[in-house]
């Protein structure tokens, strides 16, 4: 942690964050990568579990713990779904986006695009138009109450098939959001290929919507030219694989098409075996353009500052480093170019304030 870091030692009064973690906890940041019900926290999960007691979901925050502690990805995605059980009308879709946005707040997250599974609910009983209010009204409300500007990604959720993928570009193309910025692919990798979900993305791209479809998180870099060449991938959720293929990591960083790394989220789904193995320094060594995220921040013990202070670890970096990768996500977002310059500027000048 040399440089900016190290100076801060002998003027303590002039550079007073001299601290990493401190640093990070007010460094102004963007997020690409984090799912909205798996934004819940310990408190939500309980108080929407205790409002419906016929799930299997713990009510106390500390049994959540062990709770969120998974065997490997499938069993992730049977405990992942049990908390979408727990949203089961349009009050319960409110509560958790706007407080999801107070958990951003706190952690100096000024812009965030926030992955929603618009299926998971429909297909629940809760209206398609009582959902997109649910989550506008809250978008609106976090940006005028909380100061944090959030977009959504509509994601179609592969283990529930082609029915999921049309229920979800139908809302994404006919109710169309004003949040709504993005069209993506999650759940299971395995035995879910991406290239059967072309027509959902030609259609929702033909609407004005971006590519982000997740891939090679749990399968190889096949997965990820998938999504590339099948789905028009402009960015790609995690693409932890791609340092198997080095034909694909030069074509990343050559089309400057940027990764959304979620390194802790990759250990706990048992992806990576531990950190110090984390591909992240092989994709920045690449040239590829990367950006840190926490995924499902709460069922994995994380945040995005805590996923800053990995990268921090593993990539060797400094405040000047830190802030640079926050930039990189403020670049590879869909925010408007005044919006972008306005964040990057933030970035700037608090940076300059800490280093001096």
């Amino acid at each position: 942690m040399a440089g900016a870091a190290a100076g801060g030692a002998s003027a303590p009064q002039e550079n007073p964050l001299t601290d990493l973690s401190t640093f990070i906890a007010g460094l102004p940041k963007a997020e690409l990568h984090v799912h909205h019900v798996g934004s819940a926290s310990p408190r939500i999960v309980a108080e929407l579990a205790a409002r419906h007691p016929d799930s299997r979901v713990p009510t106390d925050p500390e049994a959540l713990k062990d709770f969120f502690v998974f065997r490997d990805f499938a069993h992730f995605i049977e405990v992942y779904l049990s908390v979408v059980d727990l949203i089961r009308d349009a009050d319960d879709v409110r509560l958790l986006t706007y407080e999801v946005a107070r958990d951003m707040a706190r952690q100096n997250i000024r812009y965030a695009e926030l992955t929603v599974t618009p299926y998971s609910s429909t297909r629940r009983g809760i209206p398609d138009t009582a959902f997109v209010e649910a989550i506008e009204d809250a978008r609106k409300a976090a940006e005028a109450e909380l100061g944090v500007v959030l977009r959504w990604c509509f994601d179609i959720p592969g283990e529930a098939g082609l029915e999921s993928a049309e229920e979800t570009v139908r809302i994404a193309t006919e109710l169309h959001p004003e949040g709504l910025v993005s069209f993506g692919l999650g759940g299971p990798e395995i035995g879910v290929p991406r290239p059967q979900f072309k027509p959902f993305f030609d259609r929702a791209i033909a609407a004005g919507l971006h590519s982000v479809p997740h891939a090679g998180e749990t399968t190889g870099p096949q997965t990820i030219w998938d999504a590339l060449t099948e789905l028009r991938a402009e960015r790609i959720g995690h693409g932890t694989s791609s340092v198997q293929d080095p034909k694909l990591l030069a074509h990343l960083a050559e089309h400057r098409i940027p990764l959304e790394v979620c390194p802790t989220s990759n250990i706990a789904t048992r992806a990576v075996a531990t950190l110090d193995e984390h591909p992240i320094k092989e994709m920045v060594a690449a040239g590829v353009l990367v950006t840190v995220n926490s995924d499902d921040p709460p069922m994995f013990g994380t945040d995005l500052n805590t996923e800053y202070g990995v990268a921090a670890r593993l990539l060797d970096l400094d405040e000047a480093g830190l802030a640079a990768l926050a930039k990189n996500a403020v670049q590879a977002s869909f925010l408007d170019p005044a919006g972008k310059a306005r964040l990057a500027a933030e970035i700037d000048a608090y940076t300059a304030a800490a280093i001096g």
